[in-house]
């Protein structure tokens, strides 16, 4: 299947065993009522205690502690997943405990324990499943665990192979509810609740959006600043990558670029509203140079637009006015018309495939770099944060929106990037299953 395969069955033998007290639900609000749930699940392991094979019991009893203890401290049982359901990209992320007691690791289930070694011993699932390595973060401390945070990604028409896994490795028994945004979180709730019996718990996607970049940015990556902009963003030669303190944000334009755009004024990590956005994405681009060039992956389109060349498809200032257009300060390089000399049918025929790629590219990318800085003036914002999956391993993309943000503002706007990119609403969908309340 090219998707997801779960390691040998043989690990999951005890996956089906439902544990005496029930299937876990997320820790209540008051201490009273966590209480009382770890009392009824000890009660619940003495009745059991009599029936069942040995095997059944321990497995049985030991499940029901981990949920007694994750009760009483006020956090979920293991495994730590949240995930975002793009409509090209399904972003996950996973928190791999380093501290586990060797209490805990007697006591834990098999299951859970092919699950963890799964995702962190594999930097690729199927054929088109990746860890993201060099984006983990090592060290994180979370809900008062230490681990590392890991971050993987596989295309959203392969949900079905992940649902299936996650039916193969019984992973219901360890966790009926899984944090989950984007749109997908509800196209693919009956199939995550019919094929494996796991409860979706939804979220608003722009919510978790800037729960995550918040978190990830105090957090650090790995003792490095997560923020960055490019220094002398219009001079190719002393054009450098620096670091940015994020420290003090607001008020700030986040502009998620994944399949669409959306574009958000933030005033506080409660207070935002979304201006407008665009249906022009990174989705138009990779289907546009799908039909254009026969490429099928965001890659390999992107490794053709490296080696295009744009102006032989965009029509520009120059070939109408011959040069600037100097009353209205318009350089003779700005593209005119995108696409523009394709009209004439010898410039048709003398263009290559790595050139439509480019050309689709740069069309896309100006048209967010000019309505982003249309809502920066009238938010009356000056400080600009591009995210998403559109922007990894994008360089093009990148050091064009921070030309055209600095050149067409003279200066005034200041183009952000965030070295996590896309990953930002699952960081924000893990921080609410974490959430207490």
């Amino acid at each position: 299947m090219n998707g997801y395969h779960s390691p040998d069955e043989g690990d999951t033998e005890t996956g089906k065993e439902e544990t005496a007290g029930g299937k876990q639900q997320r820790p209540s609000k008051e201490s009273a009522s966590r209480t009382k749930a770890a009392d009824g699940a000890e009660n619940a392991v003495a009745a059991a205690a009599g029936g069942g094979t040995p095997r059944d019991r321990l497995a049985s009893n030991s499940r029901t502690r981990q949920r007694i203890d994750s009760l009483k401290k006020n956090r979920p049982p293991f495994p730590w997943f949240g995930m975002d359901i793009g409509g090209t990209l399904v972003k996950l992320v996973y928190f791999e405990p380093k501290d586990i007691t060797a209490e805990e690791e007697q006591e834990e289930v098999e299951n859970l324990k092919s699950i963890r070694k799964y995702l962190t011993s594999n930097v690729a699932y199927g054929s088109t499943g990746i860890r993201d390595v060099h984006l983990e973060l090592k060290d994180l401390t979370l809900c008062g665990r230490k681990g590392n945070l890991h971050f993987i990604r596989f295309p959203t028409q392969d949900m079905p192979a992940f649902i299936q896994m996650g039916r193969d490795k019984h992973f219901s028994s360890l966790h009926t509810t899984l944090c989950a945004t984007g749109g997908g979180a509800y196209k693919f709730e009956p199939d995550f609740r019919e094929m494996a019996d796991l409860q979706l718990l939804k979220l608003d996607e722009l919510d978790c959006l800037i729960k995550g970049v918040l978190y990830i940015d105090s957090v650090k990556f790995n003792g490095h600043s997560e923020c960055y902009y490019f220094e002398n963003p219009t001079d190719p030669v002393q054009c450098q990558k620096k670091p940015y303190n994020l420290e003090n944000p607001y008020p700030l334009l986040l502009v998620n670029i994944g399949s669409g755009v959306s574009i958000l004024a933030v005033y506080s990590k409660d207070n935002y509203k979304r201006v407008t956005g665009t249906s022009l994405g990174g989705g138009t681009f990779l289907g546009l140079c799908c039909l254009l060039t026969g490429c099928s992956t965001f890659e390999e389109a992107l490794e053709m637009a490296t080696r295009g060349e744009s102006t032989t498809v965009d029509k520009l200032v120059r070939d109408i006015y011959g040069g600037d257009y100097e009353r209205f300060g318009l350089p003779g390089w700005a593209v005119a018309s995108s696409f523009g000399n394709m009209m004439c049918k010898e410039k048709r025929e003398s263009i290559c495939k790595e050139d439509l790629a480019r050309a689709t590219l740069v069309t896309i990318t100006n048209n967010i770099g000019s309505i982003t800085r249309m809502c920066a003036l009238n938010e009356n914002i000056d400080r600009v944060v591009f995210v998403g999956n559109f922007l990894r391993i994008n360089t093009l993309s990148v050091k064009l929106l921070a030309y055209a943000m600095d050149y067409w503002s003279k200066g005034q706007l200041k183009a952000l990037f965030l070295e996590h990119e896309g990953y930002f609403g699952s960081v924000g969908a893990l921080l609410e299953l974490l959430n207490p309340t």
